[in-house]
């Protein structure tokens, strides 16, 4: 049975912003140090927390520090669906799809796709995405890795992502599969 997988480029590509988002989180990390005067040994964290805190952090260092834990919690969600991009898998049946990355292997039946719809059409390299009737979410065992999947695509969608291998040919398997057309990011039937 074919299954599609990310190509040699768009792992490549994936790689790349798996670095860029370290690199991002580092700085986070680095950045929230020396603006609210931490420390981030062991013993001496809450020390310098309590002494900040007594001295009185001011707005210009408040709203810097707000943007960097922001970051510093956002980045490895974003690393999550990264990697979860990278180790997609999709292998079409005479049934449905199956799904298949990292902790995650998932069974949508043809009757539960109710829509293709492509995503930022404009791009050289657009995705798509298969809305579902259910949720499938509920079949993958760990429920961390099912929060993770969750707040990445949501319950009710599945992504095609951009780098997948023969993506178009994918779609066009799953659009005969179900007889649902391909419409665009605006709602229109896509030709």
């Amino acid at each position: 049975m074919k299954y599609y997988d990310m190509t040699a480029d768009g792992r490549r590509t994936i790689v790349l912003l798996v670095f860029a988002a370290f690199a991002i989180w580092a700085f986070a990390l680095w950045n929230l140090r020396s603006t609210l005067g931490l420390s981030y040994h062991p013993l001496r964290f809450i020390e310098s927390l309590r002494d900040g805190i007594a001295a009185g952090y001011g707005a210009t260092q408040l709203i810097p520090a707000l943007l960097m834990v922001v970051l510093i919690i956002a980045t490895p969600l974003v690393i999550w669906n990264l990697c979860e991009e990278y180790a997609a898998r999709y292998t079409p049946g005479p049934d449905g799809l199956r799904f298949d990355s990292i902790g995650i292997s998932l069974d949508i039946p043809w009757s539960a796709v109710t829509g293709i719809r492509r995503i930022d059409g404009d791009s050289d390299d657009p995705s798509d995405e298969l809305q579902l009737a259910d949720d499938p979410s509920q079949q993958i065992r760990n429920p961390i890795i099912r929060v993770l999947h969750r707040q990445s695509y949501g319950r009710r969608v599945l992504p095609i992502h951009a780098g997948v291998r023969d993506r178009d040919e994918l779609i066009g398997v799953i659009q005969r599969s179900t007889r649902i057309p391909v419409l665009t990011a605006d709602g229109e039937e896509r030709s």
